[in-house]
Formats: C-alpha cells, structure tokens, sequence
C-alpha cells in the first residue's frame, strides 16, 4: 500500500477472475476506484511510469546542474573508476 495523502491511499494486489485468470488490480481507497489490468497491461503501465520518473529526475538534474552554471558555482568532482585509477 502506498500513502499518498492522509485518508487517500494506492493499494496494487494480484487477483484472480472466475476462469482462474490473474488482474493486478490498483485500488485507489478515497474513492474506491478499482483498475483491473492484465499481467501484460501491468507491465506496460509500470515501463510507462518507470520512464516518466526517470524523465523527471533528468529534467531536475538538468535544471539543478544548469542553475549552478549559471550561480557561477563548480560541479562537484565526480571521482568515478577510471579517475580514481589514475589519481595522482
């Protein structure tokens, strides 16, 4: 279950239909708003969702490391692998 504001929560459980099929099915509570989806609909719904949070933290990472260029302030140095290898 995932609480998304007091009173309002989203909950996701696996069903199964009479002819022994299985729904995911996401429950929003306040309303009592049920979204009865196949295992493959799911899928597609979570790959959607993925990608647009992963667009959001781009767009803030963008913003965020554009705002800093502008401030004048540096990036903070990235110390992946390959530098640490050759650090002097």
């Amino acid at each position: 279950m995932i609480e998304l504001s007091p009173g309002n929560s989203l909950d996701i459980s696996l069903k199964e239909d009479e002819q022994g099929r299985d729904h995911v099915e996401v429950t929003l509570q306040s309303p009592g708003c049920t979204l009865s989806l196949t295992p493959h609909q799911a899928r597609v719904l979570a790959t959607e969702l993925i990608m647009a949070v992963n667009r959001a933290e781009v767009r803030s990472n963008l913003k965020h490391s554009h705002n800093m260029a502008r401030n004048g302030a540096a990036a903070p140095e990235k110390r992946g692998l390959f530098s640490q290898a050759f650090a002097k």
